[in-house]
């Protein structure tokens, strides 16, 4: 796939996570039917494969997450849990993770800034450059 279509299907997938967040603060049936018709757009732009059936995750998933939705039980956690996962941006999972009242996963080891208070040992606290002062928060 080239950046054209990287990009087209980028869109396509925040579309999708809008949609089903729309759903879950609607639970209109319209609201619904637009996420499984965007779902059933991503599926198509999936290349065929011989002999192998049609690419089906984002309809399976959308059909998945609406039926929790709209009935929540203990399993449906773990599928709303797992879609909150997937979301890249911020500011759609704090947004989705409000409307279903659920927190939000914690960022994981690898990317989680870690404070070594031996980072600066052995360093001034300040050091000069130039003749202006730099100051080095510790």
């Amino acid at each position: 796939m080239n950046s054209t279509g990287n990009e087209r299907h980028a869109r396509a997938v925040r579309d999708w996570q809008l949609a089903i967040l729309r759903f879950a603060v609607t639970l209109d049936d319209a609201d619904r039917l637009a996420v499984l018709t965007i779902a059933r757009e991503i599926d198509d732009l999936a290349p065929p494969h011989a002999g192998k059936p049609d690419f089906g995750f984002f309809r399976r998933t959308s059909t998945a997450l609406c039926a929790t939705l709209l009935q929540p039980d203990e399993s449906g956690c773990t599928v709303l849990r797992q879609f909150l996962a997937r979301i890249d941006d911020g500011r759609l999972k704090r947004a989705f993770a409000a409307a279903m009242e659920i927190e939000p996963p914690k960022p994981s080891a690898g990317n989680a800034v870690h404070r070594d208070p031996g980072l600066w040992k052995g360093l001034s606290a300040r050091s000069t450059v130039g003749g202006d002062p730099i100051r080095i928060r510790t």
